[in-house]
């Protein structure tokens, strides 16, 4: 594995791996982070070399890599050419409406699904009051999100801040969400649906246990299922 002492060696190190946690805490798999040089450094706001800033270039300078709330319900990123093993792994070729009508979807998920799916692309802010959640039901809407993402239904696309009455911006910037399939080309799912979910869940672990032949068992399959 390359030392990763900028932001384009890290991009160049995930698209070898395939996937990675997205924060220092590999939770017994694998990240990325174990192998920072010493001048990479959190929240400094320096692009090159500020793994925080990173989450969001990838998805505005790239169109090969995914960032989302992925594994154990925390941050993650998936290359191109891996996220069809990882879509056959969890949504096993059904369709968001098919998942629903068989359970995998709770009332909430489908709430905001519906909401996110009728935007080409949106901000967090802006979902949650079009789906009919307030600051009282805050929990359960930020569940949805973070539920739709580990199902790989959404995903994060960007950022974006406020606008005032005056079409100025204010405050800080929220997260912009669009479904997969706005995400990915069609070939991402024609390929992920020639894939059968249990050679997709053996792909992934042979590769987990190729980045990190110590991996924990009982997480590497968490991790790939979701």
């Amino acid at each position: 594995m390359m030392l990763i002492t900028n932001f384009d060696t890290f991009v160049e190190n995930l698209l070898k791996c395939g996937f990675s946690m997205g924060g220092e805490n590999d939770e017994g798999v694998f990240a990325l982070s174990n192998y920072f040089d010493e001048n990479i450094k959190w929240h400094t706001g320096e692009v090159d070399f500020d793994p925080w800033e990173w989450r969001i270039k990838v998805l505005e300078d790239r169109d090969d890599i995914a960032y989302a709330k992925l594994f154990f319900k925390k941050s993650g990123f998936i290359s191109e050419a891996w996220y069809p093993y990882f879509l056959s792994a969890r949504r096993k070729g059904k369709t968001f409406e098919e998942a629903f009508v068989d359970g995998e979807i709770t009332a909430a998920e489908k709430r905001v699904y519906d909401v996110i799916a009728s935007y080409d692309a949106i901000p967090f802010h802006e979902i949650k009051p079009l789906a009919g959640y307030s600051t009282e039901n805050k929990t359960e809407f930020e569940k949805a999100i973070t539920g739709l993402q580990m199902k790989m239904f959404i995903t994060m696309c960007g950022r974006k801040r406020k606008t005032s009455q005056f079409g100025e911006e204010f405050g800080w910037s929220s997260t912009v969400f669009c479904t997969v399939e706005r995400y990915f080309s069609a070939e991402v799912f024609e390929k992920a649906n020639r894939i059968s979910p249990i050679e997709a869940a053996e792909k992934i672990k042979a590769q987990i246990l190729t980045l990190n032949p110590e991996a924990n068992l009982k997480k590497v399959t968490k991790f790939i299922n979701g």
